[in-house]
């Protein structure tokens, strides 16, 4: 079962704290059915000197959000929207906005 949310996509936060929050899909976790999204929920976290972080010290950082709390901007109407699917001509199924009814992918 698919999310209809993917990698790279635009989404809006439409639940919890950082509700109304715009940014773009960084990781998908289909199987804890979570999403990383650029510059919402960010956390401290405090890190060792390592090769990666030779300074040490807290760094920022995305931590994953719920899927149900996002909803996928459209290209085309910039509207947040359920993700359905759409048979195109050649037989190639694909995402399409609720709303508008445009391919999104």
């Amino acid at each position: 079962m698919g999310l209809g949310i993917k990698k790279n996509d635009t989404v809006l936060v439409v639940a919890g704290d950082e509700k109304g929050k715009k940014g773009r899909v960084l990781t998908v976790d289909v199987a804890k059915n979570r999403v990383v999204v650029e510059s919402v929920n960010i956390i401290k976290k405090h890190m060792k000197p390592s090769k990666q972080y030779s300074q040490g010290g807290i760094i920022e950082k995305e931590a994953p959000i719920q899927r149900s709390k996002v909803m996928l901007l459209c290209p085309k109407c910039s509207q947040p929207t359920r993700v359905g699917n759409k048979v195109l001509e050649n037989g190639k199924k694909t995402r399409a906005c609720r709303k508008c009814g445009e391919v999104v992918d």
